[in-house]
């Protein structure tokens, strides 16, 4: 049975993505933990063939927002439509896709950054965040996470939630900005894919032989992929049992985390996210 502030709550947020909409901007449903919504299974893991141009926001044949922030869009059809209703009852907040707005959103996550920032960037249009501020210029880039410590790009192939108009005028990106992807910060946090994430030795799994671990590997992507609910802690739960299992043995390659990787993204998960669960998981274990 459906609340009847859960009614009101998919009305206001449906209110907020119309409107945006209707300035330009595409929107999409975040549910809780400010993360899109898993895709439906005939969309897990590009079951359907994905989007032909995942460079620019929309939907794919199913009518449900599927694929992260691919899903953002400026239809008012599509916004108002059945296949969107539960989103809406079950969303947390309204994000929008920045590059698809011709935008990108500096995103400073930290007391420090907003410091670094004002003494380092051209004043824009700046936003008020939980944890410090958005700062948002004309003109799209590549998106980039932790290009220094506590500051993300969200431009191209990303979200952003949104958080209100700001303040400001809008300025043009500035080359500032664009470097920031190209040099980042020898300080900046972990990658978003991780390269030869831990010790090798030979590249072999010891423990039966190679089948062993593309057998886990392959469970670890099905628990994740069949996963309902508390996908955060299923994501960080299963990297956990695979480091636990393989992470001294030096056996687990970069293909073998892009699996990992891809199957949480699928059902939602930040490229961050999976990067957070996986370096917490590296951290529980010692390694």
């Amino acid at each position: 049975m459906t609340h009847p502030t859960d009614n009101r709550r998919a009305r206001g947020h449906l209110h907020t993505a119309l409107h945006l909409a209707a300035d330009g901007l595409p929107v999409l449903p975040l549910r809780k933990g400010k993360v899109p919504f898993g895709n439906c299974p005939a969309c897990a893991q590009n079951a359907c063939g994905g989007r032909p141009n995942m460079k620019t926001p929309g939907p794919c044949a199913c009518p449900k927002p599927c694929h992260g922030w691919a899903a953002a869009t400026t239809d008012p059809h599509v916004l108002n439509s059945p296949a969107w209703a539960s989103a809406w009852r079950h969303a947390a907040t309204v994000a929008y896709h920045p590059g698809g707005a011709g935008v990108t959103v500096v995103d400073l996550d930290d007391p420090a950054a907003v410091r670094w920032a004002r003494t380092t960037l051209p004043l824009t249009r700046t936003v008020t965040t939980t944890r410090g501020e958005h700062w948002i210029y004309r003109g799209t880039m590549p998106s980039s996470n932790a290009v220094r410590p506590g500051v993300d790009i969200k431009s191209l192939m990303q979200y952003a939630r949104w958080l209100g108009p700001g303040t400001g005028a809008t300025a043009a990106l500035p080359g500032a900005v664009r470097a920031l992807a190209v040099n980042p910060s020898p300080a900046r946090r972990a990658p978003q894919t991780l390269s030869a994430p831990l010790k090798s030795h030979g590249g072999e799994c010891p423990h039966r032989m190679p089948a062993y671990l593309d057998r886990g590997i392959a469970m670890a992507v099905q628990r994740i992929t069949e996963a309902r609910s508390a996908i955060h802690a299923t994501v960080y739960c299963t990297f956990l049992a695979v480091l636990s299992t393989h992470g001294r043995c030096g056996c687990l390659t970069d293909a073998h985390v892009a699996r990992l990787f891809t199957a949480a993204q699928a059902k939602g998960e930040s490229p961050r996210h999976c990067t957070d669960a996986w370096t917490n998981a590296l951290t529980t274990l010692g390694l």
